[in-house]
């Protein structure tokens, strides 16, 4: 006899589909993390739904890159929890409302909330699902187009948030800030903003979630930045670093006006990424390392404005072969929060600081450093104190 793993009962067709046996899935219920999930395809008419499992109960370890991180769960088990997630979606413009003023509302609410919340689906069509075994298993996999949703109990909204998401008066920048001065999770803040709730009205419309993601990390960053423009140096080298499922961080801040640079090299495929930007930053997107520049430079400026200091920083990441499954840029915001938590070490020699960092990495550190285009102006830059010598 089998008896289903989830729930107990004797030959269980509901959660058959998520123990990788072939069956049919027409509706379920669960706790949705909560997640939302906005696809940038076909844009402006894109696909946009939420995300549930089959199963009640504190699910937010489904989705959220913060416990990952806070847990040190490894890839095996993020794989386990995200294959358990079907997401219910619906084909939509971008500046309409969904037809459907149920889901719309549903849709809404979840984005809003930050704490699993009870949902139940009905499918328009059958979901079936072979049971995969390879190591690339999307993080979305199972999708299917929704007939009904409906909430069963009522969301927990953060006051801060039910006031920016009613007041269509306030520009979406400036609402990202405030949600995160109110101590609103990042990855609330791009769910948020992902649904289409933020800034003015005539300009709210439904944003891809690459796209809120990269958003909400260069508008925090830019705002922290307005200040660290004008604040001193820091004094001595400082190195930080950090590594989480075979993401490798070293942050090398020297002490020279602010600039910032991104270097990644993967031992996979000896893959190179990089991007950079001066004092005033840059005006095009940073193609090359894409996402992750942003979720760097987010934490960089959390850690420079907290100190009141500025200077010139770049960053070495280091992918090795354990990374075998991409994980979206949240872990790499955090992994990055994570060193700037730490004490720095501090050197005065550059000479010093890249000794030491060669020891924590598997590649040669020229393999970095003869490529960054910010060290080689580095102590070029004449300070104002040198004209009175």
């Amino acid at each position: 006899m089998t008896y289903c793993k989830l729930c107990g009962k004797y030959n269980c067709k509901e959660h058959a589909f998520f123990l990788g046996r072939v069956e049919i899935l027409k509706e379920f219920s669960g706790s949705s993390p909560p997640e939302i999930f906005v696809g940038r395809w076909d844009y402006p008419n894109v696909y946009a739904g939420i995300l549930s499992p089959a199963e009640y109960g504190n699910t937010k370890v489904f989705s959220s890159p913060e416990v990952w991180h806070e847990k040190q769960i490894q890839i095996p088990t993020i794989l386990d929890f995200r294959k358990k997630l079907i997401y219910g979606r619906i084909k939509s413009n971008v500046k309409k409302v969904f037809e459907s003023r149920n889901f719309n509302q549903v849709f809404q609410e979840i984005a809003m909330t930050s704490k699993p919340i009870a949902t139940g689906f009905k499918l328009k069509k059958p979901l079936v699902r072979n049971e995969e075994r390879e190591s690339s298993v999307p993080l979305i996999k199972n999708a299917a187009f929704i007939d009904q949703v409906r909430l069963e109990e009522n969301p927990k909204i953060e006051h801060k948030v039910d006031y920016l998401v009613n007041d269509n008066e306030v520009k979406s920048s400036q609402a990202i800030v405030e949600l995160d001065k109110d101590k609103i999770e990042t990855s609330t803040i791009i769910k948020i903003l992902s649904a289409g709730l933020l800034g003015l009205q005539k300009n709210r419309k439904l944003v891809p979630t690459r796209w809120s993601i990269t958003a909400v990390d260069d508008a925090l960053s830019k705002e922290k930045l307005k200040r660290i423009r004008y604040y001193k140096q820091i004094n001595d080298i400082l190195v930080f670093h950090a590594e989480y499922l075979g993401n490798h961080y070293e942050f090398l801040l020297l002490p020279e006006e602010y600039s910032f640079e991104v270097i990644e090299i993967s031992l996979r495929n000896s893959g190179v990424w990089q991007d950079y930007e001066g004092f005033f930053g840059r005006k095009d997107y940073a193609s090359s390392v894409t996402g992750a520049y942003y979720a760097n430079r987010l934490a960089l400026t959390e850690y420079l404005d907290r100190i009141q200091r500025q200077a010139k920083c770049i960053v070495f990441r280091q992918v090795s072969e354990e990374y075998y499954a991409p994980l979206g840029v949240g872990i790499l915001r955090e992994v990055s929060r994570e060193a700037f938590s730490k004490l720095p070490e501090r050197f005065s020699k550059i000479n010093d600081a890249l000794n030491l960092i060669q020891n924590r990495l598997k590649i040669p550190v020229t393999n970095y450093t003869e490529k960054s285009v910010l060290l080689r102006t580095y102590g070029q830059q004449k300070k104002i104190t040198s004209f009175f010598s």
